[in-house]
């Protein structure tokens, strides 16, 4: 039985789903440039909030990214307390003015210039990623090979990122199958052992999955080479979709956010918005 928080692709009919590949593909470039790019506190939180809205609109189910979700968080704030123990005052540095908030030991001391800056960098994850998690989600792995080479890029490699695309949901498969395997064989790795012996047992599960996944691709690779995968070199797309008035809006938008950003650059005098000057 499949898992039920497979990542991947998931069929909808939103008006996220109904944009073309190579739009969504765009868009998230873009987007996503700009907001690694700039520094400036409002427009990054502008960002964030229109990026939240669409990841609503996407209907993406909550079963299918929450684990993804509960990663992406602690990674975000093991990040933040890394930022902050090799550079404690880096944003007393970009900002050039020192607020003391307490005093702390040593270089250790808490200022608002680092807690400004780390802000940042937080509001730029929950930017970045509802993006990546729309994108993912609502594109069809097909149509997203095509968006690919219709942006440039070789068809060979649009196919091979649109076949690990196509497999992320098959490796969850193996994995489950072969856990309820070694489940049914008396192995115990549900919630009833200690998380240890469940980290632990499932690193056993490598090795199976790994021999399964090189079977698959050697199945694959065959079957291309039958069919003179890469002779010619164009090659026209099944799951195409041209553009329409709705992707010319979308792409519309996306420009004059990015043309805003950008112009804040011309404000600010840089990327950074420094409110404490």
């Amino acid at each position: 039985m499949s898992p039920a928080n497979t990542f991947g692709y998931v069929a909808n009919d939103t008006v996220i789903h109904r944009l073309s590949g190579s739009t969504k593909l765009i868009a998230f470039i873009a987007l996503s440039l700009i907001v690694m790019t700039s520094y400036d506190t409002r427009f990054l939180i502008g960002v964030m909030i229109f990026s939240l809205y669409l990841f609503y609109l996407a209907q993406i189910p909550w079963k299918n990214i929450r684990i993804l979700i509960y990663f992406v968080l602690a990674f975000s704030v093991l990040n933040l307390l890394t930022i902050y123990l090799f550079e404690p005052e880096y944003g007393v540095q970009l900002y050039e003015s020192r607020t003391v908030l307490a005093e702390g030991i040593g270089r250790y001391t808490l200022t608002a210039e680092q807690l400004f800056y780390e802000l940042n960098v937080a509001i730029k994850y929950f930017s970045t990623i509802p993006l990546a998690l729309i994108f993912v989600f609502t594109t069809d792995p097909s149509e997203f090979a095509s968006s690919l080479n219709r942006i440039g890029v070789s068809y060979r490699i649009s196919y091979a990122v649109s076949l690990a695309l196509r497999y992320i949901p098959d490796i969850q498969d193996s994995f489950f199958e072969i856990r309820q395997a070694q489940q049914a064989r008396g192995l115990e790795m549900s919630r009833k052992t200690s998380l240890v012996n469940r980290i632990t047992r499932s690193a056993q599960i490598i090795m199976p999955l790994i021999f399964n996944s090189l079977n698959r691709i050697e199945v694959v690779s065959q079957a291309m080479e039958l069919r003179r995968f890469g002779r010619n070199k164009n090659r026209t797309w099944y799951r195409y979709r041209p553009f329409a008035s709705k992707d010319i809006a979308a792409l519309a938008l996306v420009v004059g956010i990015v043309l805003i950003g950008m112009y804040l650059f011309y404000v600010n005098g840089g990327r950074f918005y420094n409110p404490f000057q």
